[in-house]
């Protein structure tokens, strides 16, 4: 009887070993991670071009990070991505207004892991003003 005891027990003991194997291989979050960051650059490429200003942004499971409105650019870059790619921010301007045609590249960049996948992503404007102009406004780079 006591054979069977400490069999039973050692073969109870192996199975709670086992499964808690599987316990420490899941996940530990429910959600895709986003987390990025945003940057400013002047410069016509970011990776030469002088950082001016830049934020962090996480999206997953909440909304935050340094940028002063989490909740607003996660939304904005969920809208504008596509496979990794946020060319869905660039809008195009609206008819009344204009900017002055000189060159003096602004470059905005998305750097980061976007629903679970590596993204690298950035866009060149002539200058701060058609950069206004072509975010459209928007709260995922007004920082």
């Amino acid at each position: 009887m006591l054979r069977r005891f400490a069999a039973l027990s050692a073969s109870a003991l192996l199975c709670l070993v086992g499964t808690a194997g599987v316990a420490e291989a899941r996940t530990e979050s429910l959600y895709t991670p986003s987390a990025v960051v945003l940057s400013i650059s002047k410069g016509a490429d970011a990776s030469s071009s002088t950082v001016l200003r830049a934020v962090t942004l996480s999206c997953a499971p909440t909304a935050h990070g340094t940028h002063p409105a989490p909740e607003a650019a996660c939304a904005e870059l969920k809208a504008g991505s596509q496979d990794g790619a946020f060319g869905g921010l660039l809008a195009l301007p609206a008819p009344d207004r204009m900017c002055p045609q000189h060159f003096d590249p602004v470059t905005v960049t998305v750097d980061g892991v976007w629903e679970g996948s590596r993204t690298s992503w950035q866009y060149t404007f002539g200058n701060a003003c058609a950069m206004g102009v072509g975010l459209n406004g928007g709260s995922a780079f007004a920082f």
